[in-house]
């Protein structure tokens, strides 16, 4: 059974993403109420998505974008359409709904009020195609059960999203766990389902789209330390600092020491190769994957550290927010 649109309306966000938003809202339920935001694109997405009877938000170009921005702007717009919407299911334009997923979602969310969100497994559409991408269907392999925080896609309570007053506009990164940092402050749960929810095409085919994706993350850390990394929370501290140190502090001291003790100084950058080989050995994952995993959890610190360093660089500079790109 399909969700009625009284209780179920979708919020679809992208810019330039062609013929991924084509396939994206053709997976989404015809009953549901469909809003699509979109950031500037130049590639027809909003002729298109008009045409297909989607209401259409064109976000005001002389406003840096972000992707928090633009969900709020697609839920203020669903509420305004459809005032009694109770669920939202949240979407990226490069992804595809599962047909079953509004079903399992809106049932798990109706069944428990102290639950203000449920997300699913989102796969890569495309794991094949490169390393990048396999990283990609790997990372989001979350577990079931209880969870700390969601992705880009999942479904939420309105009310609930409402109450904390929706995502901070201004991150241009990491808004998701933001929000669910605040979500759970107010006493709500957040759950992962084992369902499917999702297919995504990542399209990253080359290294330095993924070096600068993780950038991206690197300096989302950082404001998310800033913002909740206080106690109790310590919201992005363990993984701003891991960041610093593989990323700067260990190469300086590993430099220093090849500098000046050769040639046993040499011997200090062994610390990289052990450190694979101790992810490599953790269990958990299949063993076809550990070697891929472990390699670049390692290499990943230093394009996470630039992010830090990027951050704080920009704070320091009091820089207004702009978006690191990695589809491009």
């Amino acid at each position: 059974m399909t969700p009625s649109p009284v209780t179920f309306g979708a919020v679809v966000i992208g810019r330039n993403e062609g013929d991924r938003l084509k396939r994206c809202l053709a997976t989404l339920p015809t009953t549901a109420r469909i809003v699509y935001v979109d950031s500037g694109s130049d590639d027809g997405s909003v002729a298109w998505a008009r045409r297909r009877g989607v209401d259409v938000v064109e976000l005001d170009c002389s406003i840096a974008f972000t992707a928090a921005r633009a969900r709020n702007a697609g839920f203020r717009e669903l509420r305004r359409l459809a005032p009694d919407i109770a669920y939202v299911q949240f979407i990226d334009g490069d992804c595809e709904l599962d047909a079953d997923w509004p079903r399992q979602a809106v049932a798990r969310l109706a069944g428990d009020d102290g639950i203000c969100a449920v997300f699913g497994r989102r796969r890569e559409r495309h794991p094949a195609q490169s390393p990048y991408n396999r990283l990609c269907d790997i990372e989001w392999d979350v577990p079931i059960g209880p969870a700390r925080a969601f992705g880009g896609d999942v479904m939420i309570r309105a009310a609930a999203l409402e109450a904390v007053g929706g995502y901070r506009d201004d991150l241009i990164a990491g808004e998701e766990p933001e929000l669910c940092v605040r979500l759970r402050a107010r006493g709500w749960t957040i759950w992962r389902l084992d369902a499917a929810m999702t297919l995504h095409d990542a399209a990253l085919t080359r290294f330095a789209q993924w070096w600068r994706r993780h950038v991206r993350a690197g300096f989302a850390f950082a404001e998310g330390a800033r913002l909740h990394g206080a106690p109790p929370e310590r919201h992005w501290v363990r993984e701003t600092r891991r960041a610093l140190l593989w990323g700067v502090a260990l190469p300086i001291v590993c430099a220093a020491a090849s500098i000046l003790a050769p040639p046993w100084g040499l011997a200090a950058w062994l610390v990289y190769p052990l450190q694979v080989l101790r992810l490599f050995l953790r269990r958990g994952r299949p063993l076809s994957e550990r070697g891929l995993l472990a390699l670049f959890l390692v290499l990943a610190r230093f394009p996470e550290a630039q992010g830090v360093m990027t951050y704080a660089y920009r704070q320091w500079m009091r820089q207004k927010p702009r978006l690191i790109e990695y589809k491009r």
